[in-house]
């Protein structure tokens, strides 16, 4: 195990290196100037104009500054915004919150998904699992945005249950509503698969031997057909924890919440590549490691498995 454990975190490094540079190419190759762009309407001082590009490193050549982002990197130095505040203060006001939403709809996701798909794979041909397909073929089907919009509508405008806005600042009640609909998706992903991995496991032998040696049909289910059938849940959570917090985006500008996608999407649109990319790199950290854990969790939930 420890062997296999240093080898996925070698492994880990190629993929932050990958990542980031090919983010740094993306963002380099934006069209536009964000220096000129800082000027507004107004002609662009060339002589300042110069001065900012050598401050920013922006008068060098892509793999010069790609290079000069990973030595500061190293430190956690990301360099400073356009307007003078450090990266690192931006993310670390940013990231908390996204962390907060990510974990609250990882929540949402992972207890009603695992709890309805149980529910439609153990009564599989009930008019209840009928029902539960077709709400988890309509979350999948139908665009995060427009699910924010008429949660936004209903839930916040005219029931008045939850506030309708984040802010800067949200507590627990203000990330509910953005949360339901940030793992609305995943949710019925996870439904449809513990649905299939739970119906698939309960007609197996192992199954049929547990029940004919006298096991309650209780030990059955929560011992064998729950416990084996979670593996490919676990796997697609590990998983989607990273990409909630990379994917909420568009909920955070839905909602007004002030989070890691309002600022990656905030530093696009000004052309800040340090910042973009510094974010990018924390995220894909959090990816990395998350699948390492969900790895190593295998181990713990099926004893079969071994790594060489």
């Amino acid at each position: 195990m420890g062997k296999y454990l240093l080898h996925r975190i070698l492994q880990m490094i190629p993929v932050v290196l990958g990542t980031t540079l090919l983010v740094y190419a993306l963002v380099f190759a934006l069209p536009g100037d964000p220096v000129a762009a800082m000027f507004g309407d107004k002609p662009v001082n060339e002589a300042v104009a110069a001065q900012i590009r050598a401050e920013y490193n922006l008068d060098k050549p892509f793999i010069v500054q790609y290079l000069l982002f990973l030595k500061n990197a190293l430190t956690l130095n990301f360099g400073n915004t356009f307007s003078g505040q450090p990266v690192i203060s931006q993310i670390a006001r940013a990231f908390p919150v996204t962390i907060k939403l990510a974990v609250m709809a990882f929540c949402f996701e992972a207890i009603f998904g695992v709890i309805f798909g149980a529910i439609s794979g153990l009564k599989k041909g009930k008019w209840y699992d009928s029902v539960i397909l077709i709400v988890s073929l309509l979350l999948i089907s139908v665009p995060t945005f427009v699910t924010g919009f008429v949660a936004q509508y209903f839930l916040g405008v005219e029931w008045r249950i939850f506030p309708v806005t984040a802010g800067s600042n949200p507590g627990f009640l203000d990330l509910l509503m953005p949360a339901m609909v940030l793992g609305s998706v995943s949710m019925a992903y996870i439904i449809r698969l513990s649905r299939s991995e739970i119906s698939t496991n309960i007609a197996l032998d192992y199954v049929r031997t547990a029940r004919a040696k006298g096991m309650s049909n209780t030990k059955v289910t929560f011992r064998h057909i729950l416990r084996n059938s979670m593996i490919p849940v676990v796997t697609y959570l590990g998983q989607d924890l990273g990409a909630l917090m990379g994917g909420a985006m568009i909920t955070e500008q839905i909602f007004n919440i002030h989070g890691v996608g309002y600022l990656t999407y905030q530093s696009i649109l000004k052309g800040e590549a340090n910042t973009v990319v510094s974010v990018v790199t924390l995220l894909t950290l959090v990816f990395v490691v998350c699948n390492l854990i969900v790895d190593m969790l295998y181990a713990l939930m099926d004893p079969r498995i071994r790594y060489a």
